[in-house]
């Protein structure tokens, strides 16, 4: 919104009215102004108000947010708590810091499935994704109840 403030004079050279017509609409209550001693100010946003020009919408952040959930299915206790510190730490490494990833890890271990929630923006989101899928995909034994832990290169991956 302007900070300017208009005189009634200004205000009827801009609308094309008389001194009087502009200062019965103030004493009507149709155009607000503010009373300086003697004479009436007018703010651009109050003239703009009579005049039904909407004040410039404020723009919106284009910030997105996706949520997504992966289910792997065939994982036990040993494999998801693997797999659980591999995603977490490609989602706490090299993303915004003003908008982080957020990721959960559920696993049930009479179904032996793992869910991953993951919540964050679009393009962090996609990265840990295809991190995921390469690890899922990969073999790698990373799922293999006889592995023990991750060897650094996968980490660094």
């Amino acid at each position: 919104m302007k900070d300017n403030m208009y005189s009634v004079e200004q205000v009827a050279d801009r609308l094309g009215l008389h001194v009087r017509t502009v200062r019965g609409y103030i004493r009507s209550g149709r155009l607000r102004a503010v009373r300086i001693g003697k004479q009436y100010r007018i703010a651009a946003g109050d003239l703009d108000a009579l005049t039904g020009q909407a004040p410039a919408a404020p723009r919106v952040s284009g910030h997105a947010e996706v949520s997504s959930i992966v289910q792997v299915d065939g994982v036990d206790s040993a494999a998801a708590d693997r797999l659980g510190t591999l995603v977490l730490a490609g989602a706490n490494t090299g993303h915004d810091q003003a908008h982080p990833l957020r990721v959960q890890t559920v696993h049930d271990e009479e179904r032996r499935r793992l869910k991953i929630i993951i919540l964050g923006g679009p393009a962090a989101t996609a990265e840990l994704l295809n991190l995921l899928d390469a690890v899922l995909n990969a073999d790698n034994g990373l799922l293999d109840a006889d592995n023990g832990l991750l060897d650094r290169q996968t980490l660094d991956a």
